[in-house]
């Protein structure tokens, strides 16, 4: 969680209730930075972890992103939802 509150490090929450991404069942990473064309995203499944740095596939990771960032608890909220949920535990 402190990790999470550094400039360049973005956590965001999907509840575990949201319907818009049923069936996301493998972790991914967007690392990307001011050259768009260097970005790749990082996908871990069963068969191993994929890195993608194609355009084309990028484009669907970007839009998936977009809409993640739209559907997703902003970073405070996000941190106060992980914040509750490790109390529970």
């Amino acid at each position: 969680m402190e990790l999470s509150e550094a400039p360049h490090i973005t956590v965001r929450v999907i509840p575990f209730d949201l319907d818009a991404f049923a069936g996301a069942g493998s972790a991914m990473v967007y690392a990307g930075g001011p050259v768009p064309q260097l970005d790749t995203v990082v996908r871990d499944g069963p068969h191993g972890t994929l890195f993608i740095d194609a355009e084309a596939q990028l484009g669907r990771f970007r839009t998936l992103f977009r809409r993640i960032e739209a559907t997703s608890l902003d970073p405070e909220r996000s941190r106060d939802f992980i914040h509750k949920l490790a109390k529970e535990l």
